[in-house]
């Protein structure tokens, strides 16, 4: 557990140690705000497709051959991203490492559903948001500490030492579990590709292009992708890229519509929070990234309580009720974030998501995997992490899309992406006339992750109650 952990935390650390840096990116690589929201969504993109195919090839090769793998892409990618000139080069590099991540992903949690049994998953679910909750705050203060002292490149390379030390340990402690033949859907994988890309492209790049019509033909593209894929799954006999049967599970399909939203917030609010902080509230990247620690922190404490009662209370009662807080968080995140507010309010929502994120991850997790078969473990894993992780892509690219929406609204005659580059060099401020407006556009855009929340916790009220898992028997042995 401790070894798949490795790989996993890397994983989390590097989705969140990135949004500290990108005011410097900005500045580093002289891009403009499109292209640095691009650096997470490349990432996203590449992250989300591949993990269908990755959960079916854990099941087919072994999820601990497929999570060695991974670690290698992963970690050369990073070095990659280090090296990178320019800003079509580190996304580039953060593309492939997308695909690392992919093959990472799934393995942790089908090692989980094969190695332990139904009546103690919970409590492993549990470990498991611990990681997701140390990950959340390791990621931003130790992206802060190297962009400070070191620049941002070294936020790339300090995969490289965890990534030797994570293959030295599945090399030694993850067991060669029994294996199940696959077919690939590769169909399935192109209609679902083509679909998602088009869709984030047109979502994301809609603003910079003014909303033209070949971005909506775009968008209409991706969405007309996507049906065919879901029309595709429905009738394709061999063995789907996604099984729906899985969605017969009132549980399983719910618990995807809420980890959806959780990665659609929580990935779509890091860059204007980080812009914020840093722009507006002056703060250095360090600075910024304590800002988030009383949240990983409450999380990760929370998360092994709120997970062993996740196996004996009603899901419906504690996934809907964090649900709704942090939609309620997010909405307060909104309105605060303003230049004359004191720190110590900025704080408030954070705490408040921490609660709200070991009331999310853990039991959503073990509700969605808690009836699947053996041999749906890697499928199951993977639509379940897919889920989350299109849900972060279209968080980013919306929010983004947003972000440069009420930007250009605030300051209709004035590149303001430009101006976030010079502050950045400058200091980390902007000019006292332009805070207010600012705030302004980085806040509201803070709105639209508040309400896929709401609509997700609306829909966790659908969660039925979680179905009696005996323990198995002592041997006759030790009976005797």
């Amino acid at each position: 557990m401790l070894s798949m952990c490795v790989g996993f935390f890397m994983i989390l650390v590097d989705m969140t140690i990135v949004a500290v840096a990108q005011p410097k990116i900005q500045e580093a690589l002289h891009a403009d705000l499109n292209a640095i929201v691009w650096v997470t969504s490349a990432y996203l993109l590449t992250y989300a497709v591949p993990l269908l195919v990755a959960g079916r090839l854990g099941d087919k090769y072994g999820p601990k051959l497929i999570f060695q793998i991974g670690l290698v892409v992963f970690t050369a990618a990073s070095v990659w991203c280090a090296f990178s000139t320019t800003i079509g080069m580190l996304i580039a590099a953060r593309a492939v490492q997308g695909i690392g991540a992919a093959l990472i992903t799934p393995q942790t949690m089908a090692i989980v559903t094969r190695i332990f049994p139904p009546h103690k998953r919970g409590a492993a679910m549990g470990v498991w948001g611990i990681v997701a909750g140390v990950a959340t705050m390791v990621g931003p203060l130790l992206g802060g500490v190297l962009t400070d002292n070191f620049g941002w490149k070294w936020i790339f390379l300090i995969n490289l030492p965890v990534g030797i030390i994570g293959l030295v340990l599945a090399q030694i402690f993850v067991p060669n579990v029994e294996t199940h033949d696959h077919k690939f859907d590769w169909v399935g994988v192109i209609l679902s590709g083509i679909g998602l890309a088009a869709l984030v492209f047109g979502i994301q790049d809609g603003e910079k292009n003014d909303w033209a019509g070949w971005i909506w033909g775009m968008i209409a593209v991706g969405v007309l992708y996507l049906i065919l894929f879901v029309l595709w799954e429905a009738t394709y006999r061999r063995e789907p890229l996604v099984p729906l049967s899985l969605f017969s599970d009132r549980n399983y399909w719910v618990s995807n519509v809420g980890i959806f939203a959780q990665g659609f917030a929580i990935t779509g609010i890091m860059i204007p929070v980080m812009f914020f902080l840093q722009l507006v509230g002056g703060m250095s990247p360090t600075r910024s990234a304590l800002m988030l620690v009383p949240m990983a922190l409450v999380s990760g404490g929370l998360a092994p309580v709120i997970g062993r009662l996740a196996d004996r209370v009603h899901p419906r009662l504690i996934i809907s009720t964090a649900m709704f807080l942090n939609g309620v968080a997010l909405v307060i995140m909104a309105i605060i974030n303003r230049p004359a507010t004191p720190v110590w309010q900025l704080l408030i929502p954070t705490i408040l998501m921490g609660v709200a994120g070991a009331g999310i991850w853990a039991p959503l997790g073990a509700t969605a995997t808690r009836n699947l078969p053996w041999h749906q473990a890697g499928a199951g894993a993977g639509v379940y992490n897919t889920t989350r992780v299109v849900g972060s892509v279209l968080g980013s690219a919306g929010v983004g899309a947003l972000m440069q929406a009420l930007l250009r609204h605030e300051f209709p005659h004035f590149n303001m992406s430009s101006a976030m580059g010079h502050a950045s060099a400058a200091g980390a401020r902007l000019p006292e006339v332009a805070k207010e407006p600012f705030s302004v556009a980085m806040g509201h855009s803070i709105f639209l992750g508040a309400g896929v929340v709401f609509a997700a916790a609306a829909v966790a009220l659908l969660l039925v109650p979680l179905k009696p898992v005996e323990a198995p028997a002592a041997p006759a042995a030790e009976t005797a």
